[in-house]
């Protein structure tokens, strides 16, 4: 293979697999590297038990950028997204609360816990699709630098400015204080039930290392909200064949696009010289050379592992020492002989092939992040748990079930000096376990097989700093013209060449590819080549 190529991105994740697709599709020369034997990253399908397939994991579709979708034509790729209508809370009392996809149900259900809730929901969805609307265009754009002369920033400065201004000074306002308060003070103004405010916080909380009490949660919250799954707005979907199926269809495109991707192929170092990048060197020795180099790594993993400290400004070293990517999250993926039971739920249920829970409270959940400022593993953990084989049968064998858990909140490092290699992985999954199982008898009885990742095997594995998933906390320090650092939320770094276009960068987490397509954007700029595509189209000249 040679050595030498127009652009060499590093790490086969989906946004580098996204930047990587749309350089080749303008004509460049591109390689991608991973250093595991499968591709995705963070979005990966394997078979860890015999005859199912877990997303192991990210789980559920929805944040996918549709104008990506277009683009780089992922369905004719393979790529398809079965979305799930509803999800629900088991309560204690033996009963639940249904999140249903249509409007009249949802509303008759909040109506049985409270006609108040039920009649203040319509004004909390329209204050969420109020924030969505103005957030959502801003995310395959490149966020300024508010400090630059340059005509391009301050052309994007002066965009900003208008679509602030055209909300109203109400609408201003509130949009301000959504972006800084919690989502339990944002729930508390709209409802009384606590079970109902229970289900909608997890949304505010999933993946980050912050209470619902914590400010800036609420834009978490909103960071859920604005995905999509065939047009239809907040709604989220299963990848048949599991998240893999993201990346797989990207590869495809790109191998189509005449790109390459080598495996198997950890980086060493970042190679540049005055200032500039020269390509790569791998932890083999081999030596490949590139004027543009991508990272697909978070902002910490790149410049505090893989480039000379000598290269780079003290300032930026510090402020990327200060990048905050705690680890918060770990998940279960469970092959199950049958589906469990779950005796309050009515016969043929729609809710039980959505996203379900079990925590019944704001308090119950900030209790639970007390945990966590602990160092421990919260006693009554939230979850998040579904289980796609009722959608994908393909998932496990004939008769059988793939269930996949999400739970917060699982710490980096723990307090009692243990390792999650050690008896901590099993203890974590029995606290989980024992919760399912309050509300699920037969749950315990139908397990298989289980396999626990805690954020040590995030870090491991897929290359994500104290198993952030994220790359990086979402809060509004680390959030658009902030994100990674301030001065470089444009993608590029201060060695010349070399670019971020990874979660680290904006608009942050999930599986977006907005990063990768707003990275393959401005190299495409800085290169004088013309953009290909809708995404590459929608940052101010």
């Amino acid at each position: 293979m040679p050595g030498r190529y127009d652009v060499i991105v590093v790490g086969a994740g989906h946004n580098g697999l996204t930047a990587a697709c749309y350089l080749a599709k303008a004509g460049l020369k591109v390689l991608v590297v991973e250093r595991n034997p499968h591709i995705g990253g963070a979005a990966v399908s394997r078979e860890l038990h015999p005859g199912w397939t877990y997303s192991n994991c990210s789980y559920v579709c929805s944040l996918l950028r549709p104008e990506v979708v277009r683009d780089l034509e992922l369905p004719r790729h393979g790529l398809q997204v079965i979305p799930y209508e509803s999800g629900a809370t088991f309560t204690d009392d033996g009963g639940y609360f249904a999140y249903y996809s249509d409007h009249d149900a949802l509303r008759r259900e909040i109506s049985r816990f409270s006609r108040r809730d039920a009649d203040n929901y319509e004004r909390y969805a329209r204050a969420i699709m109020r924030q969505c609307r103005f957030i959502k265009p801003l995310l395959l754009r490149t966020a300024p630098d508010p400090v630059s002369n340059r005509p391009r920033d301050i052309a994007e400065l002066l965009y900003l400015g208008k679509r602030f201004h055209d909300l109203g000074e109400r609408e201003m306002g509130e949009t301000i204080r959504f972006w800084t308060m919690s989502i339990g003070e944002f729930l508390d103004e709209y409802f009384e039930t606590e079970v109902i405010k229970a289900h909608l916080a997890g949304s505010g909380i999933i993946g980050t290392g912050l209470g619902v009490y914590s400010p800036g949660t609420a834009y978490v919250l909103l960071h859920h909200y604005m995905g999509e799954v065939d047009g239809t707005i907040g709604a989220w979907g299963f990848t048949r064949g599991g998240m893999g199926g993201v990346t797989q269809a990207m590869a495809g495109a790109l191998r189509e696009a005449g790109g390459e991707i080598m495996s198997e192929a950890p980086v060493a170092r970042f190679l540049s010289k005055e200032g500039r990048i020269r390509g790569i060197v791998l932890e083999n020795g081999d030596e490949l050379q590139a004027d543009t180099v991508i990272s697909n790594m978070d902002v910490k993993r790149t410049f505090l592992h893989h480039v000379d400290a000598g290269e780079l400004p003290d300032d930026f070293l510090k402020a990327v020492k200060r990048f905050k990517s705690r680890g918060s999250s770990a998940k279960l993926n469970i092959a199950l002989d049958g589906f469990p039971s779950f005796p309050a739920a009515p016969e043929g249920a729609s809710f039980l092939s959505g996203d379900l829970h079990a925590s019944q409270s704001l308090d119950e959940l900030e209790r639970a992040y007390d945990d966590w400022k602990g160092g421990r593993w919260s006693a009554e953990p939230y979850f998040d748990m579904l289980i796609p084989t009722t959608i994908d049968p393909t998932m496990a064998p004939p008769g059988k079930h793939m269930m996949t858990v999400f739970v917060q909140y699982a710490p980096y490092a723990l307090a009692s000096g243990e390792t999650w290699d050690g008896p901590a992985r099993d203890a974590l999954a029995e606290t989980v376990i024992a919760k399912i199982a309050r509300h699920s008898p037969d749950f315990r009885d139908l397990i298989l097989h289980k396999e626990v990742r805690s954020p040590w095997d995030l870090e491991r594995e897929v290359g994500l700093t104290e198993g952030n998933i994220f790359q990086g906390e979402l809060t509004f320090d680390q959030m658009f013209f902030n994100r990674p650092v301030p001065g470089y939320a444009d993608y590029r770094t201060p060695i010349k060449g070399l670019y971020l276009c990874g979660s680290s960068s904006h608009p942050g987490g999930g599986v977006m590819a907005a990063p990768g397509a707003n990275a393959a954007r401005e190299v495409l700029r800085d290169l004088g080549r013309k953009s290909a595509g809708v995404a590459m189209g929608e940052r101010a000249a």
